[in-house]
């Protein structure tokens, strides 16, 4: 189909229509250009990706090597934010009751499309937290029920697992995991030996924050309905970030933000519930009784920032002009890249398995004798390259690594050469 039909196709939302797409156009076009080429070899077209860089507005002056905390959003997703924030203020109620709310619906549809769920299973949230806390406080857990998870979970989602221990006398159990791990199912039978009579609830992550660790999700999943345990999935760093769907996880609840790897505006996010597992789910805010079984109990917050939310459309169309499949071989041939030249210094150590099954973007590393925090301060300073440290108390720490699909060759090549400068010469 031509550019026009494409984008009509997309659904964009009313704030489109006085937008200047020319750098979705130009994306566009240029994925157009190389139809018939595998992913890996658009992956290492730096043509292609110089006009993906160019519909950022992100600092030129810095190398920001930390997508995983939050990621910039695109130029036209800005644009999007800011149209919906005029329309908004045009008249409040009128506006936002009558249009843009109900817009959400098409939102709604668009981003289970995505998923590959049911519009009607899928909740739009501010962010994984939310996502996750909905279930992990709303299901019906009592004294003595085991919920299992590692410890290389999310502290929020930890602290929220204990705060249920303190007032309902429920049981958190973790494990460690090998970091890497040297084939993915030693995570599935870790999870497996773990099991007791009384575990109700497996709770873990798509993809680890940390190290960036791909999971066996779907066979921890089957696992654990055949013995009658639901299954949370933490997708915070999953989603628009390589390719799959629902049917390739069957898990019973699945959380994930948007403002990571879809680009999408700060404080967006949503949650997706197996449809007949919506009615055994307290909503996180009160919902009236007749939206017991309706996804939307879910969306009770009040009044929130519409012009977020509205503008997700526009990260959506823009993903969809790279396609993910391209978006997943250049970020795995950017973490190749830089781990390729620093895995032989000395005192290096990997945290991130090479196999392309287990990781993508996210790449973690320390150095003999070097503090994590040591290390990003003296990245940040020396070289203004911005990382984040990380730490699993009592196991390891290190940086974690996230570049993104603005992110060029010169500066994951500029980080390397940094981490020789310390790894042979010391801070």
């Amino acid at each position: 189909m031509d550019r026009r039909h494409f984008v009509s196709k997309l659904g964009l939302g009313v704030a489109a229509a006085s937008l200047r797409p020319d750098a979705v156009e130009r994306i566009w076009a240029a994925s157009q250009a190389r139809t018939g080429r595998s992913a890996e070899d658009v992956a290492r077209d730096e043509d292609f990706w110089f006009q993906v860089r160019h519909a950022f507005t992100i600092d030129r002056n810095q190398i920001n090597l930390n997508s995983g905390s939050v990621s910039p959003a695109p130029r036209v997703v800005q644009e999007a934010m800011k149209q919906y924030l005029t329309i908004v203020h045009m008249s409040p109620s009128l506006w936002v009751d009558e249009m843009l709310i109900p817009q959400q619906e098409a939102l709604r549809q668009r981003l289970a499309g995505m998923f590959g769920c049911d519009a009607e299973e899928l909740a739009v949230t501010r962010n994984t937290s939310e996502a996750l806390q909905i279930v992990q406080l709303g299901l019906k857990l009592k004294p003595g029920d085991e919920v299992l998870t590692t410890t290389q979970d999310y502290p929020r989602m930890l602290t929220t697992w204990r705060q249920r221990e303190r007032r309902d006398g429920i049981v958190l159990k973790t494990f460690p995991i090998p970091t890497p791990p040297d084939d993915i199912d030693e995570l599935y039978d870790l999870f497996e030996r773990a099991i007791t009579p009384r575990t109700r609830v497996i709770h873990f992550c798509h993809i680890t924050y940390t190290a960036g660790q791909i999971f066996p999700v779907k066979k921890i999943c089957r696992m654990a309905r055949e013995r009658g345990i639901e299954t949370i999935v933490d997708g915070a760093h999953a989603f628009a970030h390589f390719p799959f769907t629902r049917d390739d996880l069957d898990c019973d609840y699945y959380g994930t933000s948007l403002h990571k790897w879809l680009t999408a505006p700060f404080g967006t996010g949503f949650l997706y519930v197996r449809r007949d597992k919506i009615p055994g789910v307290w909503p996180l805010m009160a919902a009236p009784p007749s939206l017991d079984d309706n996804i939307r109990k879910f969306e009770q917050i009040g009044t929130h920032p519409v012009s977020n939310r509205n503008a997700i459309g526009e990260a959506i169309t823009f993903n969809k002009s790279i396609g993910i499949d391209r978006k997943a071989a250049r970020l795995r041939y950017l973490r190749e890249r830089w781990t390729g030249q620093v895995r032989h210094l000395p005192g290096v150590q990997l945290l991130t398995s090479s196999d392309p099954a287990q990781a993508c973007a996210i790449g973690t590393m320390r150095i003999d004798s070097i503090g994590a925090q040591a290390l990003t301060d003296h990245l940040q300073k020396k070289y203004r390259i911005h990382v984040r440290p990380r730490f699993v108390p009592d196991e390891w720490e290190g940086i974690r690594v996230t570049p993104n699909v603005f992110t060029t060759l010169a500066e994951v090549d500029a980080f390397a050469h940094a981490i020789e400068d310390v790894a042979r010469n010391g801070l």
